[in-house]
């Protein structure tokens, strides 16, 4: 009756780097797992909306969308983040736009200047995030 339903593992193995020093001008679409240490002016999704593992390092800077299932961000992103299914926000992330997740972990340190949109079938919330004294 109350059947919780299974995500998808993520991706434990990176397919596809972008290297630090590399800036990539258009859109990006890959498979299995993706790390960029470099920049992208584009958006960033899957193949055909699949499972996959986008990991955006401390030196990487994005400026379009993003919608990958499992997101791992410790760098720059501008844009909205659509994270079908597992968002991390490590210490060093900053995030300017709107976020949906489905599972949230977010680390001391982080900031997003946007809304975090939870997005659970059956029930959804929205958190606005105050931006922090001193903050542009």
């Amino acid at each position: 009756m109350f059947e919780k339903k299974k995500h998808a593992p993520p991706q434990k193995r990176i397919d596809c780097l972008i290297g630090a020093g590399t800036t990539v001008s258009g859109d990006v679409t890959f498979s299995g797992g993706l790390r960029i240490d470099g920049a992208v002016r584009g958006n960033i999704a899957t193949v055909d909306g699949a499972a996959g593992t986008l990991v955006v390092s401390e030196s990487a800077r994005i400026d379009g969308e993003i919608d990958v299932s499992h997101v791992v961000i410790n760098g720059v992103v501008t844009g909205p983040v659509t994270a079908n299914d597992y968002l991390e926000l490590q210490p060093k992330a900053k995030v300017t736009g709107d976020i949906e997740y489905r599972t949230l972990e977010m680390h001391l340190g982080a900031v997003v200047h946007g809304k975090l949109k939870h997005s659970e079938p059956g029930g959804a919330s929205v958190v606005e995030l105050k931006r922090v004294a001193g903050e542009p």
